[in-house]
């Protein structure tokens, strides 16, 4: 048994005791973090699972020592489970297969929601092919594994979401809905492949079966909600009517639909390469999920992608659907690199990435079941920053996050600012350059800095170069009174968790060194708490 640590829940909700398992250790001090801060010890004899008691609302990083060998895991507490979606999936259904291993990555990585991808008999047929049968594209599925796995994820303290595409029929079924067909200009319906076409999503005969079958699905399968799958076109379509379709004011209406037929259901709507966001903006879903393609190919897209979504989520948790196609082309640990600045993006501009699932997958392609299996660099790269992404919650995914770069950084400003003797600082991402962003928080300013030094550009999705640590770093902000700020750093990649540097005084000013840049680096800045200077 490889010896680890483990939350006992995915997410724990506000109230409740936490615990953590231990496996494969027998003894140790276990101490538990809230932002950098001791808040409590533990001193363990056994494996098994140990209460850390109630804790406030927020994340904890939790790390067990044995003399020199330490073990991290994180821990995440809020007021409801589903403030948060840090989201994975499973799209592999055989009979009598065993769900423990995917509850254990849910664990593992603190995966809010599953997304049970193509687990459905045909797309406007969700349960009609009985208890075992094989999906459209000829996989095996049983629908016992299926309510196995749904039960198993539920037990990790996550929520398990079927898959249902809004507007898509077989071939078999499309002599029954070729009335509401979205037709191109040439009269042919709009398709997917040569085996879906497309229908009007806000039909009511439509509507009425495709809030049927979702109910029928909570029922038998056991589903907490629902992943709403669109393919990003059309956006606007004739019906065979002559009928004028805006298919986002459609899309609103189905949402609102599957909400009333289905009050408590969790439901993610696909809003493919950002359509139509914005018009759908207070559509009652729970979440804002971004599947981005071309022209969406630089870490700056999405990052621009992400600060607009988090402008009308009200609150609601963002995903971005970046799927890392390059590990299909290159070793692991280029595709780490890869993945590692796409998180680094999105983790700090607020958003959560679709990435990884099953017992150790990752997608690299948007059909699911053609997924890569995670080598052991990067289940290792997971595991720390997802763990860190947890840890630090507050710091990166409340809605009072305000980006304020503009208003601190530069000589004009002269409030706050980053700068290395051998590499420019820059306020967007330029390939070359340590990408900076300073946000602002009720308590503190966050500042980020992402290393492009070493990288001819900034696509998100293509082999990166190996990382050099940008080294004499130094942070200057300005005092607020007598008082000296408190400053601390938190890499993924190194200790993990926000360790206090050194702070000097310079005149109206406060300077801070900086460890070496690896990646991405946090620097939290506290300007009103700390000893006078």
């Amino acid at each position: 048994m490889t010896a680890e640590i483990l939350p006992e829940l995915a997410v724990v909700p506000s109230g409740s005791p936490v615990r953590i398992e231990l496996r494969g250790l027998d003894a140790g001090t276990l101490t538990v973090r809230h932002l950098g801060h001791p808040v409590a010890t533990h001193e363990l004899s056994g494996p098994g699972l140990v209460s850390l008691g109630v804790l406030p609302p927020g994340g904890y990083g939790v790390e067990l020592v044995q003399g020199e060998r330490r073990w991290r895991t994180a821990v995440d507490v809020q007021h409801s489970p589903w403030d948060r979606l840090r989201y994975g999936f499973v799209a592999s259904y055989p009979p009598d297969r065993d769900p423990a291993p995917v509850a254990e990555q849910v664990r593992r990585l603190h995966l809010t929601g599953v997304q049970f991808y193509d687990w459905a008999y045909r797309h406007a047929a969700l349960l009609g092919g009985g208890e075992q049968y094989s999906d459209p594209l000829g996989q095996p599925i049983s629908l016992a594994t299926v309510a196995g796995l749904a039960r198993a994820v539920q037990r990790a303290g996550s929520s398990a979401l079927g898959y249902a595409a809004v507007y898509a029929v077989g071939n078999e079924e499309w002599p029954r809905w070729a009335h509401a067909a979205l037709v191109q200009p040439d009269g042919t319906p709009y398709s997917l492949a040569d085996f879906l076409q497309l229908v009007d999503p806000a039909a009511p005969d439509w509507l009425d079966h495709f809030t049927a079958e979702l109910a029928a699905a909570t029922e038998q399968v056991g589903f907490d909600g629902f992943h709403l799958d669109q393919y990003g076109y059309p956006k606007w379509a004739t019906r065979p009517d002559g009928q004028v379709v805006d298919v986002a004011t459609s899309f609103d209406t189905l949402i609102r639909a599957t909400r009333e037929r289905l009050p408590q259901a969790r439901l993610v709507f696909n809003q493919v390469n950002d359509f139509p966001t914005v018009r759908l903006a207070d559509a009652p879903q729970d979440a804002v999920y971004i599947e981005p393609w071309e022209p969406q190919t630089t870490l700056g897209a999405l990052a621009a992608t992400a600060t607009r979504a988090r402008t009308v989520a009200s609150g609601r948790p963002v995903v971005m659907a970046a799927y890392q196609h390059v590990y299909d082309s290159v070793p692991d640990e280029v595709g780490d690199r890869s993945a590692a600045l796409t998180m680094a993006t999105l983790f700090s501009h607020g958003a959560t990435q679709l990435l990884a699932g099953e017992a150790g997958r990752i997608l690299v392609d948007p059909y699911y079941v053609r997924n890569h299996p995670a080598g052991p660099s990067t289940l290792a790269l997971l595991k720390r920053w997802y763990d860190f992404l947890v840890e630090h919650d507050e710091l990166l995914m409340p809605s009072a996050v305000t980006d304020v770069t503009a208003a601190f950084a530069g000589g004009y400003n002269d409030d706050c600012e980053v700068a290395y003797p051998t590499a420019p600082v820059t306020g967007e991402a330029i390939a070359g350059g340590v990408w900076r962003r300073i946000v602002e928080l009720p308590d503190r300013l966050v500042v980020h800095l992402i290393n492009l030094t070493g990288q001819p550009d900034t696509s998100w999705d293509a082999p990166r170069e190996p990382f050099a640590d940008v080294v004499g770093g130094q942070l200057r902000v300005r005092r607020v009174g007598g008082l000296l700020p408190r400053i601390a750093v938190a890499d993924p990649d190194g200790a993990g968790y926000l360790r206090p540097v050194p702070v000097t005084a310079a005149g109206n000013h406060a300077l801070a060194a900086l460890p070496p840049l690896h990646t991405w680096q946090i620097v939290s800045v506290e300007l009103r708490e700390d000893t006078p200077r």
